[in-house]
């Protein structure tokens, strides 16, 4: 990699810039969540977008997937240690959003 055109933003937001990503990211802070539920905490996305977001993630280490051998098939996703040290980036965004008052 090329230091001078290396830009550390532009790395991150490669990573997490999508309109799904970072949401997946901030509810999976409170743990562990099957593949169900979580899809559930994200009004509007599609079962395809759904479904590419979580394998984009899981690819960049950002989050794991855990599948348990029962009947039915139970996925759990849960943040990876890098992802979790998006934990103050996420929750700032979050406040950030809560407190912008064009909005409210």
């Amino acid at each position: 990699m090329n230091s001078k055109n290396y830009c550390p933003l532009d790395h991150t937001m490669n990573l997490i810039g999508t309109k799904w990503k970072p949401i997946v990211l901030f509810h999976l802070l409170e743990g562990p969540v099957r593949s169900g539920m979580l899809q559930k905490k994200v009004p509007g996305i599609s079962n395809k977008m759904f479904t590419q977001t979580v394998r984009e993630l899981e690819k960049d280490g950002l989050i794991t997937r855990e599948v348990f051998p029962v009947v039915p098939p139970k996925v759990e996703y849960s943040l990876s240690e890098r992802g979790t040290s998006l934990k103050s980036v996420l929750l700032s965004l979050d406040s950030w959003g809560a407190n912008d008052t064009t909005n409210n």
